[in-house]
């Protein structure tokens, strides 16, 4: 039965893990008017039918705060790196000059760095309601066992656990999530 326990707790605590991993990912993505190449992740290119992400098929920097530059390998993929980067829907527009390809990373506006600590607060908000079905499921799994003939000492203690593993993810996100919001505010 304590490995149950101990299983369950394990379980919960890497779904909790894979959450605020996934949030992570997603803040990094979210643009703070800072020119990162972390921008362009997650952009495919058709590389002769094949669908390639972007960083593997050229060289990706940002020689100053506001420009992206993408110099790709192959002269032949300019255009269609320039579409995949289009049709990404980032909000920049890349310009091509032959050989490499310039973004530049317009700022943000008051109403934009609203909106951005917006979804910010709701990627939050939904990664601690994962935290807290993961708690919840693992809690129903103490309660079944208990009914199986775990001591409620033992099923308490492991509620405790999962609690106090879920107050401090719940603090993770939240420093997460308020240190994004300083980076998309300052200007």
């Amino acid at each position: 039965m304590e490995e149950e326990v101990k299983f369950y707790i394990d379980e919960a605590k890497e779904k909790m893990d894979k959450a605020v991993s996934h949030l992570q990912d997603e803040l990094i993505r979210i643009r703070a008017g800072k020119a990162t190449t972390t921008l362009l992740d997650g952009i495919t290119v058709d590389y002769y039918g094949v669908l390639t992400p972007l960083n593997q098929v050229s060289n990706i920097s940002t020689p100053d705060a506001k420009t992206i530059i993408v110099q790709p390998w192959d002269k032949n993929m300019i255009e269609p790196i320039e579409k995949a980067i289009m049709h990404a829907n980032i909000g920049l527009n890349p310009a091509n000059n032959g050989e490499i390809i310039r973004i530049s990373v317009p700022p943000l506006t008051e109403e934009r760095r609203r909106s951005l600590v917006k979804q910010i607060k709701s990627m939050g908000e939904n990664c601690k309601v994962s935290i807290r079905n993961s708690r919840r499921e693992a809690n129903e799994e103490f309660k079944k066992l208990q009914k199986d003939g775990l001591a409620e000492d033992l099923a308490k203690d492991a509620e405790n656990e999962v609690q106090e593993m879920t107050n401090d993810f719940t603090k993770k996100i939240d420093d997460m999530v308020a240190s994004r919001e300083k980076d998309i505010m300052t200007v």
